[in-house]
C-alpha cells in the first residue's frame, strides 16, 4: 500500500484499522475509518474554494466601480460622484458585509457533479478578471448616468449631484451581490438568493447607510442631505440598470455563440 498511496495524487489511509506504514504515507487520514468522510471533504473544500472566489470577485468588482467612477468624473469635469470618507464609509459598510454573507454560501447544488479543479490554477482565471473588470464597468455607468442626471436633467448642485451619486453606488452594490451566480443558474433562484446571510448583509447595510443619513452628526461628516424618497427613486432606477447592465454582459457571448453556431 505505501507505494501506492505515495504515486497517489491524494494518499488516503484509514486512521483505526490502517497500519502505521500506510498512515506515514499518506496525505489524509480518516480518523472515522467512513469512506463518506471523503465526499463530505470534498464537498467542504469545494464550497470553500468557491466561496472564497466569489467574496474576491465581489470585492475587487466593487472597488474597481469606484475608482473608474471617480477617475472619469474627474476626466470629464464632473461633480466628484464620491468623497474619501464616503469611499471608506462604502468600504466598511456596502463591501463587506455582503462579501462575508458570501464567503458563508453553502455553494451550489451542482459543485459535486463538476469536474476536478487544477491545483495549480490562481484562485481568480482569465476569465474571472473579464468579469471583474465587466461588472466594476456596469456598476460606475449606473453612477456616472446618475451624476450626468443630475447635473443636466435635474440641474442639482454639486452636492446633491454627489448624494445622488453616493445612493446610487450604495444600491449597485449591492444588488450586485446578485450577480455573482455561475452561467446556466436562474437570476431569481440561486445559491445566493438562498442564501439568509446575504439577505442578512442587505438589510444591515440598508440598516447602517440610513442611520448615518439621519444622524445629523454622522451625515454632517459625510456631507449627506436630508432624505428625499423621489430622490432615493431615482437612484434605485440607476442602481438596477447597473445590474442589467451585467446581466446583459453576460447574456453578449450566449447570443453569439448561438449566431456562429447557426451559421
Amino acid at each position: 500500500d505505501v507505494p501506492a498511496l505515495k504515486k497517489a495524487d491524494i494518499g488516503i489511509a484509514m486512521g483505526i484499522r490502517g497500519t502505521e506504514a500506510a498512515r506515514e504515507a499518506s496525505d489524509v487520514i480518516l480518523k472515522d475509518d467512513s469512506f463518506g468522510a471523503i465526499e463530505l471533504a470534498i464537498r467542504q473544500g469545494r464550497v470553500v474554494f468557491h466561496n472564497i472566489r466569489q467574496f474576491v470577485l465581489y470585492l475587487l468588482s466593487c472597488n474597481l466601480a469606484e475608482i473608474l467612477a471617480v477617475a472619469a468624473a474627474a476626466l470629464g469635469n464632473l461633480p466628484a460622484p464620491l468623497l474619501p470618507l464616503q469611499i471608506l464609509f462604502l468600504n466598511l459598510v456596502t463591501d463587506v458585509f455582503p462579501a462575508l454573507a458570501l464567503g458563508l454560501g453553502r455553494g451550489p447544488g451542482d459543485i459535486m457533479d463538476r469536474a476536478p479543479g487544477n491545483p495549480k490554477d490562481p484562485i481568480l482565471k482569465k476569465a474571472d478578471w473579464v468579469r471583474i473588470l465587466l461588472y466594476g464597468l456596469a456598476i460606475s455607468i449606473s453612477v456616472l448616468g446618475a451624476v450626468l442626471y443630475g447635473k443636466y436633467g435635474l440641474e442639482l448642485p454639486a452636492g446633491r449631484i454627489n448624494n445622488l451619486a453616493f445612493y446610487t453606488l450604495v444600491g449597485a452594490q449591492l444588488f450586485h451581490v446578485f450577480n455573482l451566480t455561475d452561467g446556466g443558474t436562474s437570476f431569481f433562484r440561486n445559491e445566493i438568493t438562498s442564501n439568509p446571510y446575504v439577505w442578512g448583509a442587505i438589510l444591515v447595510s440598508v440598516g447602517l447607510t440610513a442611520a448615518a443619513s439621519l444622524r445629523p452628526p454622522v451625515a454632517a461628516v459625510l456631507q449627506l442631505e436630508a432624505i428625499q424618497w423621489g430622490f432615493l427613486g431615482i437612484a434605485l432606477l440607476f442602481s438596477l440598470g447597473s445590474v442589467m447592465l451585467v446581466q446583459l454582459f453576460k447574456g453578449i457571448p450566449v447570443i453569439l455563440s448561438s449566431m456562429f453556431n447557426s451559421n
